[in-house]
């Protein structure tokens, strides 16, 4: 299996350490596409210069090829493949090509940035085939970095393989298992790193335990790590956080709000938490937590 070109070493020094993650725009009933576009287009005014969609965001690709193609030499684009292509057969590759054709046509641009197997099971991976289809698109010049998304052994596994350019990720305040797990190995490598829920999904927003909800584990992780924001809102010590741990590039924090995006840009401009402070969210986490899985 060929080792890809790395062009993501290029990147970091002009991508953002906050990315916008484009799944709140792909839901039509939740969204319509006036919001959408000024969304969009708002993320751009701010400064975030890279945006983060897959194939399973609804009609997040479209939206963004309709609205902001335009403007292509503003971000970095980031999209995920490997299922959901009509006629194709899910995690083969000729679904990943016809995965990144379809991309490339609905976000009416001559290439992308970042395309990551999408969370692609373990087993699918040691096969080769969907990783050799990405790696020809990239010799195509489609695809600039060819990536993966994904936790735990699939991730070992896609690190250990050489076969990517760049990794997505979750590493947050309450999911720390890829910080001392994967991220050495990234570094070695000079694998970018970017990292998704950078938020833990909020779990904060609950005073009791919010059964079903998304968040639920992370807030009963939170609970048992006996963690407290201090004097900095959940959201600051969260984001600062992860955003500069060493070793991720960036991180991407989705929001149907400008003035959610806003406060976060706000957050990340303090720059990295004080040393102890991040020394002790580390602690917290490792004295109880360190066999936890990372979340799917």
């Amino acid at each position: 299996m060929p080792i890809p070109k790395n062009q993501f070493g290029k990147m970091t020094k002009h991508v953002t350490k906050l990315g916008f993650g484009a799944g709140h725009i792909g839901d039509p009933a939740q969204m319509d596409d006036r919001t959408a576009e000024q969304l969009l287009h708002s993320v751009l005014d701010e400064g975030i210069n890279l945006i983060d969609t897959a194939r399973g965001y609804g009609i997040s690709e479209e939206r963004i090829g309709q609205f902001i193609s335009h403007r292509r030499d503003e971000y970095v684009l980031s999209t995920k493949v490997g299922y959901g292509i009509d006629g194709f057969e899910d995690w083969t590759g000729a679904c990943v090509e016809a995965g990144v054709d379809r991309a490339l046509k609905v976000m009416k641009t001559d290439y992308l940035d970042i395309v990551h197997l999408h969370s692609c099971p373990v087993e699918t991976l040691k096969q080769g085939d969907v990783i050799e289809a990405l790696l020809k698109m990239a010799e195509q010049g489609k695809v600039i970095n060819a990536a993966y998304s994904g936790e735990n052994e699939a991730l070992d596994w896609a690190v250990q393989s050489k076969a990517f350019a760049s990794i997505q990720c979750s590493i947050n305040i309450a999911d720390q298992q890829s910080i001392r797990q994967v991220l050495p190995e990234t570094i070695a490598q000079g694998l970018g790193v970017i990292a998704k829920r950078p938020l833990a999904n909020a779990p904060w927003r609950y005073s009791e335990q919010p059964v079903g909800e998304y968040c639920e584990t992370y807030w009963l992780r939170l609970k048992e790590m006996g963690l407290a924001p201090g004097e900095l809102s959940w959201n600051e010590l969260a984001l600062r956080f992860t955003a500069f741990t060493e070793g991720v590039h960036t991180c991407i924090v989705g929001s149907s709000k400008l003035s959610h995006i806003r406060e976060h840009i706000a957050n990340i401009q303090k720059g990295p938490l004080d040393a102890n402070l991040y020394a002790a969210v580390r602690q917290s986490f490792e004295k109880v937590g360190a066999d936890w899985k990372g979340e799917i």
